[in-house]
């Protein structure tokens, strides 16, 4: 058994960190100076904001792997608060003992943080529909929420940025876990939403089962062409009535974002996914789109 342990734990923490790492070091100081779920000096998390005519919905943020409510969001959050919205963010997927780094619990119970958490936001709000982006994890997790979880009838778009749709092979470094005897037993039992977004995975095989979308639910996706994480980077695709699949380097061909990026700091994305909230007032979106 020594001898297993020595060859699973290195890959551990390679798969951890392919699987959708969301954290800069400077975002990760910034979120330790924040409590879970705190209200933030950007005007986010602000339950007592209500929406406005020209924007009738909350937007709730879903950060990704390894990420959390704020640091994912340091972006785009303000980004969206400038132009009107009111803007929520969560934390799911905690692991005990594990500060910050979220997103790393089974999917499904992750789905039912958001149900939760979006019936949360609603309340406050009065409204009867919200909008979701999620980033990475946060893109493919959400759709679990909207069929298994009572979500389609309460949003009313959902913007992915780089999400796992069909799961990721790591440019085949998945593969390599056959060779590692105990690896797949560990990374489920240690990190269960590693192991659910691996391509095949149960979860993602019931999630995408009878289609990928459903009635009532308007769905974009933005990938790029260099994303590391989720490979081949077409998987984040849906395919589906209401559907919007978009590359990142159709709108921008020399924007270079890889998978953190796209979500960070990206405002030829930042742009798109405004288009996708308020498609009634899209302009489009170049290299100049900020």
């Amino acid at each position: 058994m020594k001898l297993r342990w020595s060859r699973t734990l290195p890959l551990l923490p390679a798969l951890a960190l392919a699987l959708g790492v969301t954290t800069t070091p400077a975002a990760a100081e910034e979120a330790s100076r924040h409590s879970s779920g705190s209200a933030v000096s950007s005007g986010w998390n602000n339950y007592s904001c209500k929406p406005s005519a020209a924007h009738p919905r909350p937007v709730i943020l879903v950060h990704g792997t390894l990420g959390n409510s704020i640091d994912n969001w340091l972006g785009l959050a303000p980004y969206l608060v400038a132009r009107g919205y009111c803007v929520f963010s969560l934390d799911y997927g905690q692991l005990p003992g594990v500060p910050f780094f979220h997103g790393l619990g089974a999917v499904d119970a992750s789905a039912r943080q958001l149900a939760a958490y979006v019936d949360r936001v609603l309340a406050a709000t009065g409204t009867r529909k919200a909008d979701l982006v999620g980033h990475s994890q946060g893109g493919m997790m959400s759709r679990v929420y909207l069929k298994f979880h009572g979500g389609a009838d309460k949003v009313n778009t959902l913007v992915g940025l780089a999400p796992d749709n069909h799961g990721t092979d790591l440019n085949g470094l998945t593969r390599l876990l056959d060779h590692f005897p105990g690896a797949k037993k560990y990374l489920h039992e240690l990190t269960p939403g590693l192991a659910d977004q691996i391509a095949g995975s149960d979860i993602l095989n019931r999630l995408n089962a009878g289609g990928d979308t459903l009635p009532g639910v308007h769905y974009t996706v933005i990938a790029t062409k260099y994303d590391e994480v989720v490979t081949p980077y077409r998987s984040a695709f849906l395919d589906g009535p209401d559907v919007r699949n978009v590359v990142l380097q159709d709108l921008c061909a020399i924007d270079l974002s890889e998978h953190v990026a796209i979500g960070l700091i990206d405002r030829v994305a930042f742009h798109e996914t405004a288009n996708a909230l308020d498609p009634a007032h899209a302009t489009a979106t170049t290299c100049l789109s900020g």
